[in-house]
């Protein structure tokens, strides 16, 4: 079984729903996944080598900004290789901005940067997740778990 690590940033509340959502549909399909809210948690940058598979959340700040608190894990990435790592990104967003979801697509040239060669698409939610969101969610973490069977093989 793939080793899953779902890490995120919360402000509001909106991106930890969708961090849940996507959890609780990850283990139903029988993966073990360990979840860390990345300015909360004792979480580096280092502690991704540990996983196959990596589930990256963020919301983005004013016009496509990455939050202040993830800055300084944004930089601590420059040293390290993701080679060969599945990873997709998630967050909400707010579509009053130009820069929709901004942070999300920052993060996702961050981690091809560093190497991780298999970057899914990305979801983005518009603010607080609604019940189409939540199917959004539950079909972004199923095509998740898809595509790690694909890299399996």
């Amino acid at each position: 079984m793939k080793k899953v690590i779902l890490l995120f940033c919360s402000m509001s509340g909106n991106t930890e729903e969708i961090a849940e959502i996507i959890e609780s549909s990850l283990t139903r399909h029988g993966l073990e996944v360990q979840k860390f809210q990345i300015d909360m948690d004792d979480i580096t940058v280092t502690d991704l080598l540990d996983y196959e598979a990596i589930l990256f959340g963020t919301y983005t700040w004013g016009d496509g900004d990455i939050p202040y608190e993830i800055e300084d894990f944004y930089d601590d990435m420059d040293g390290i290789d993701l080679t060969g790592k599945v990873v997709a990104l998630f967050g909400s967003c707010d579509s009053m901005y130009p820069d929709y979801g901004g942070a999300i697509d920052t993060f996702a040239e961050r981690f091809k940067e560093r190497g991780a060669s298999n970057v899914l698409y990305h979801l983005k939610v518009d603010l607080t997740p609604d019940e189409e969101d939540v199917k959004r969610c539950q079909k972004f973490a199923d095509d998740f778990v898809e595509q790690l069977q694909i890299f399996a093989e």
